[in-house]
This record gives C-alpha cells, structure tokens and sequence, in this order.
C-alpha cells in the first residue's frame, strides 16, 4: 500500500534517468509523473507515499505510519479493493474525512495503523507501539480477510460436525416394517481417524483431516509418510478435510464411527458422478433433437444453431452443446440415513450417491435440514446427534451389537385411516 522513498539523492537519480529516458522519447511525458521532494508541499502537509527526505529510511517507516494515524484525508487517493472488511474501509473513509474524523473511524484507523506496524514494519519502537485493544482489534481484522466463509452453518455461528470418508458399496432394495419398499444406497465407513487438525491461529480457519483405510508404506512417497508418522497415527488411503466448528475440534487420533451418524437423520453425500464421455445434446441435456423425416438429413440428432451471424459473431460462453458428460463433484443433499450397521461399519442411505461402485464418498450432516438435528432440536421434537462425535466403550464387542434402524412410525401406510 505505501511505498518507500530513499534520500533525495535517490530521487533525483531517478529524475535524472527519466528524463535522458524521455528525451528520446517525447510522448511519454504526459504519461510519466515527475517526484518531487516533500519540502515543496506545504509543511502542515505530509506525502503518505514519499515521507519527508530528512529522515532515514527507518524513520520515515514510522513517519508513515504516524501519517496513516493522525493526517486527515485529502493525502491517500489510492482505491482500495473490494474484498477488504469494513474496518479497513473505515480507515480509508477516515483519511479521506475532514480534518476532525469521528471517535469510530479514528479507532479504527488505529488498529489498522497497529496491523501495519506488526506486519509490515519493524523500525522504530516508538513506531511499534500501540494500545493493547487496538493491536488485538487489528489482529481480528486481519483474520478476517480472505477467510472462506462460504460454509453454510460456519458463517451463521452453529456448532458443525465433522464429516466421514466412505466407500461405495452399492445399490440394493429393503423393507421396512410395513412393508414398504426402500431404495438403499450402502456405505462402507473404514477406518476413519482424525489425522490433523487445523486452527484460526495457524491456518486462519478450523477444519479436521480426516483418514480412511489402510495401506502399506511402499505405496507413499517420503512427504506422506512422514506426515502420518508426525501425527502418530496409521498409515491412511485416502485423507480429505472437513470444515468445522471450534466446539467441534477432536484430538489428532481420535476415530470416527460410523455411530458419528444416527438414523433417522438427514445427511449430504459428496463424490464424482460416473463419466459418460462424449455424448451428443441429446443424452447431455435432454435436447428434443431435430424431425426425423421430412428433408432432416443426418440431423437427427442435432442440437441446431448455435448462435448468430455477424451479430454477435460468436458462441456464447456455457452454451449447452455436445461435450463431455459427467465424471464431476457433485453432492446430493438431504438424503435419509435408514440403518446403521455398527459391526460392518455400514451405513445405509435413502437413494442415490454420486460416483461408481467403489468410489470414495464424503458424508456430512445435512445443511439444510440443521434446525432438525442440531443441538437444540431435541426441544423442537427433532433428533440428538452424539456431540462432537460418537466415542465407542472400552472393550466393547462389535460383533455382538445389532444394526441400529430408523422409526417407521406406529401407523400402517397402507391402511385407510377412518
């Protein structure tokens, strides 16, 4: 944002060799500012962006930031980009103000002189110091920038769980106790264990990375093994990472069960659709096609034009042509967990999933379905999730316990009420 300036010397080399520069070149004259010293501004005036040339390059570190502290507006002509939080626009407002900004936009011109002083410069201590909360209301400023909060649930403040790696088993058909026919999609939960944990101080977000099955040392490069082995936890086949809450961080090696997730509940499952290859309008996006007699020749199955002539003289950019189909991430939300093996580490879902046979899945709790099965809908009549995740007891059989089934409710479907 500013810019250094050395002695005058420095500018007047500079000077110097712009103007041996634009002699041979007289049209750039108009496009090339001159700079000047700051003793030809007025003296209650002080450069933002070349400090005075009496101090040293170290002082005039701190001449900036008392500038960037103090000096009312008309100085700093610079834009500032959209994305910066409103405390940093807040500042710029204040330097652009009249000489007398109001007490709020001085403040936060404080911290963020106080942000610029611990990032950026390290001069002088009398540059350096500034008051406790204006240093930490700078530090939450800075957090804030470029954070992702596109995670639904995330920016509304609620508590987020972790989400499970599984593996695709396929496609089968149950019944429930009235008999009533139940598409199912079966999971295969395999050994997920948390294998790193991200925080705001680190990383600037909080997320958990999540392992899933097993395998052998020769199939890793060093990098990945000495990840695993940093963490102290098995050697993994697969590792994604979950977004979540700061109640919701669990330990590096803690696992995860397939008991995370209750039936009854909503889930989201993410994963790649199966590829399709080349395919023709038609198949792609369900196109009508063209006649199939009457002068149509060879343009059956034709998408059509395309776009105009001379005007627009182009094809439009996500114009729905032939082209690849599939092999995409895609996440189908909401889908209702029916069962839950804890002895397989199945999980059986409502529907379909994304993705081949095979394939790895990402589950998660619903987005949409949250005021069902979030910490307080047990008062709304809604499901109790186990929080932060499920803990299995010590010594526990697994092959013992019985799959765990979702409510079907105490009315038979196919009886006629009344």
């Amino acid at each position: 944002m500013f810019r250094r300036l050395g002695s005058v010397a420095a500018q007047s080399a500079r000077n110097a060799s712009r103007s041996r520069h634009t002699a041979k070149h007289p049209s750039l004259n108009r496009h090339l500012p001159t700079f000047h010293s700051s003793s030809h501004h007025n003296s209650n005036h002080l450069h933002p962006i070349f400090p005075s040339p009496t101090l040293s390059p170290l002082e005039s570190d701190a001449t900036v930031i008392a500038a960037a502290t103090a000096v009312a507006g008309r100085l700093l002509t610079f834009d500032l980009p959209s994305g910066l939080p409103s405390s940093a626009r807040s500042f710029h407002s204040a330097l652009l103000a009249p000489p007398h900004p109001s007490p709020a936009a001085a403040a936060s011109a404080s911290a963020f002189a106080a942000h610029l002083n611990a990032r950026n410069f390290h001069s002088t201590p009398a540059a350096s110091a500034a008051p406790a909360a204006a240093a930490e209301e700078a530090e939450e400023v800075v957090r804030g920038w470029g954070e992702d909060d596109g995670e639904e649930g995330l920016s509304a403040g609620r508590s987020v769980r972790t989400g499970a790696i599984a593996v695709k088993c396929g496609m089968t058909a149950t019944w429930d106790k009235w008999g009533v026919r139940i598409p199912v999609t079966v999971l295969w939960i395999d050994d997920n264990q948390v294998v790193q944990v991200k925080t705001r101080e680190k990383e600037g977000y909080t997320s958990l990375q999540i392992g899933s099955g097993q395998k052998k040392p020769k199939q890793l490069t060093k990098p990945e093994l000495g990840h695993f082995r940093a963490a102290g936890v098995p050697l993994k086949r697969k590792l994604v990472e979950f977004r979540v809450s700061e109640d919701c961080v669990l330990p590096v090696g803690t696992p995860i069960d397939v008991r995370h997730f209750v039936p009854g509940q909503f889930v989201d499952v993410t994963g790649i659709t199966v590829g399709k290859g080349f395919q023709g309008p038609m198949k792609r996006w369900g196109f009508k096609g063209m006649p199939a007699s009457h002068g149509a020749s060879l343009s059956h199955r034709s998408h059509g034009s395309t776009g105009g002539r001379q005007d627009p003289g182009k094809v439009f950019k996500n114009k729905k042509m032939a082209g690849h189909m599939g092999a995409k991430q895609r996440t189908v939300q909401s889908i209702w967990v029916y069962k839950v093996e804890p002895a397989r580490g199945l999980l059986w879902v409502k529907g379909q999933v994304p993705g081949h046979s095979g394939n790895f899945v990402f589950v998660k709790d619903a987005v949409r379905k949250w005021e069902m099965q979030g910490p307080d809908a047990v008062a709304h009549g809604g499901l109790e999730l186990p929080f932060p995740t499920f803990y299995p007891p010590h010594g526990e059989d697994l092959a013992s316990l019985p799959p765990l089934l979702a409510d079907a409710g105490e009315v038979d479907p196919f009886v006629a009420e009344g």
